[in-house]
């Protein structure tokens, strides 16, 4: 619940341009689901991606199974305003990451928003168990982190800061690592902030 509340107050206070998050056009997602999509008729989710400029960059080149979760319904309620009436084919779900549970197998999970907030061990195991039972055998997961010479901290909130090997010390009982590299991000107010991106592949 506190988790909820605070990304309420963040999407009802903050403008678009005030998060250092913000990217009108998310060019090392798009690049990394165009890669490792085998067809644009898969099953996407986006975790944390209520008010992601993705998901319509994503829509309009074509993809449109689209699942986006989201733990604050308001940044849902922006996401959905972006495509108007013609988003009629995309699930959006509001709900803890943690507390997601679908029948559905996505070959493609894609975060670059939720799950370096996770801080707690037992948390961070959950994640990783629920990427792993909902995405389909051969599927990708494609995260993105602060590096270990990125933030500490994020919208008020400590993170967990992750290198490929401990992505890996996470996922590698489910998955296997594709690649890694490192990325540098520019926020609206020019700040430099080093991520770390994985893409590992269902076992």
């Amino acid at each position: 619940m506190k988790r909820k509340q605070h990304w309420e107050k963040v999407y009802k206070t903050k403008s678009d341009n005030d998060v250092g998050w913000f990217q009108e056009i998310p060019q090392t997602s798009i690049r990394l689901v165009e890669t490792y999509a085998s067809g644009k008729d898969l099953l996407m989710i986006e975790v944390g991606g209520g008010n992601s400029f993705l998901t319509k960059r994503l829509y309009d080149d074509g993809f449109y199974n689209l699942t986006i979760i989201d733990v604050s319904g308001k940044a849902l309620e922006r996401c959905r305003n972006r495509f108007g009436d013609v988003c009629r084919d995309i699930q959006w779900i509001e709900t803890d990451i943690l507390d997601f549970n679908t029948d559905a197998l996505f070959q493609i999970w894609h975060d670059r928003a939720v799950f370096h907030f996770l801080i707690d061990d037992d948390e961070i195991r959950k994640y990783a168990e629920v990427a792993a039972k909902s995405i389909a055998a051969g599927g990708y997961l494609i995260i993105a982190a602060f590096s270990l010479t990125g933030p500490k901290s994020c919208s008020g909130l400590p993170i967990t800061q992750y290198s490929e090997e401990k992505f890996c010390n996470v996922f590698s009982k489910y998955f296997k690592l594709v690649e890694s590299f490192d990325d540098l991000h520019i926020t609206p107010s020019g700040n430099q902030q080093n991520f770390v991106w994985a893409v590992f592949k269902r076992n």
